[in-house]
């Protein structure tokens, strides 16, 4: 009996131990990387002011505004959706530090899922962060995981069944943002910031929004746009125009049974033009070696290039890899198209932003430069 009491103790204060080691590192995820206010900014305000029942919880963040002041459209700007797919969140930070609107608006969320950023998925092996050399130096980011932190959302269902349509999906899925839309005021906490999204999209009326993401190599819908019925023309053409500059960008539509991503959802529930764009990125597939920091933004990978010779993949991928500076500036280059094809389109609600860097210099000279 002594001797299992004894056991016991042992055992207690190694578990006490190891967790004074990590706590640290844990508590670490919820130090946020800093947003420099670029000169566009007009405006910066909390997600929770579209929808209150966001304030004092961890799925409020951050939403930029560059006004113009002068008459246009809005364009809208997500990043991290998915806090994995850093050339998402990465992009859109870069569009807010450096554009500067003259005609209409832009409003940017860098960190749409910001409780997704506290933590990283177990079992994947993925870095806590992610660096690069910047203007003013090394600069880091916060490498999260694809879904809602389940401390601050707990438990999961065994299955996720979609409010709006009765969908069912895997139960994790309830705290994946991009299954979620158009949410619910009293649902859970990844409904409720969809919801708060979807009332931002209607108050100030955006006109054009995209979603950014990234997906593995294997996936089929890769380097692409996916974009609702209403805005198909504008992103057919964009991606046409990418194509014949050299940037490849092909093109899909928004599944009509495929319910709460935002695609569907800004668009059915909206007046918005919605479309999600996917960039490639080895470290989000099933192929991948060691997820470290460098891998995630270096995008090179032996696995993944084995693949390729073998007809396996839907990109090109060889020894240069899809590098981050390539996966956010495909990002950039197709917001940029797609707005002067909307602006075509609609000229007496154009949106004109300037000092943005274009693709070739962005793969060039790299993003840190404009960071």
């Amino acid at each position: 009996m002594k001797k299992n009491q004894a056991t016991a103790v042992v055992s207690l204060c190694l578990a006490l131990a190891v967790l004074f080691m990590v706590a640290p590192a844990f508590r670490e995820m919820n130090n946020k990387e800093k947003i420099r206010k670029g000169p566009g900014v007009s405006r910066i305000i909390p997600l929770s002011d579209y929808f209150d029942g966001l304030k004092n919880t961890a799925g409020d963040t951050e939403v930029y505004i560059l006004d113009s002041g002068r008459p246009g459209g809005t364009v809208l700007v997500l990043g991290g959706t998915h806090c994995n797919e850093p050339a998402g969140y990465i992009g859109a930070i870069l569009l807010l530090e450096n554009a500067i609107p003259v005609e209409g608006r832009l409003i940017v969320i860098p960190r749409a899922n910001a409780s997704a950023l506290t933590h990283t998925d177990y079992a994947e092996g993925s870095p806590q962060k992610i660096s690069l050399q910047a203007k003013g130096g090394e600069r880091w980011f916060r490498y999260g995981s694809r879904a809602t932190n389940p401390v601050h959302q707990w438990p999961d269902p065994d299955i996720y069944i979609h409010a709006g349509s009765g969908q069912r999906l895997s139960g994790s899925e309830t705290r994946n943002l991009n299954r979620a839309y158009p949410g619910r005021p009293d649902g859970s906490l990844t409904e409720k910031i969809a919801y708060a999204i979807v009332q931002l999209i209607k108050k100030e009326k955006a006109d054009l929004s995209f979603d950014l993401h990234e997906a593995s190599p294997e996936y089929p819908v890769i380097n692409a746009m996916v974009a609702h019925e209403r805005a198909m023309g504008i992103a057919a053409e964009a991606a046409m125009n990418l194509q014949l500059n050299g940037v490849q960008m092909g093109i899909e539509p928004s599944p009509q049974k495929l319910r709460g991503l935002s695609h569907r959802e800004w668009g059915d529930a909206t007046d918005t033009l919605a479309i999600l764009m996917e960039t490639a990125n080895p470290a989000q597939g099933r192929l991948k070696g060691a997820t470290g920091a460098r891998a995630v933004m270096d995008g090179r990978d032996k696995a993944y290039e084995a693949a390729a010779k073998l007809g396996r993949l839907f990109i090109p991928f060889d020894a240069a890899g899809q590098p981050i500076d390539i996966r956010v500036a495909r990002h950039i280059a197709a917001i940029c198209e797609s707005i002067a094809v909307y602006n075509k389109t609609y000229p007496a609600a154009r949106v004109v932003l300037e000092d943005i860097p274009s693709y070739d210099v962005m793969v060039k000279e790299g993003i840190g430069r404009f960071l």
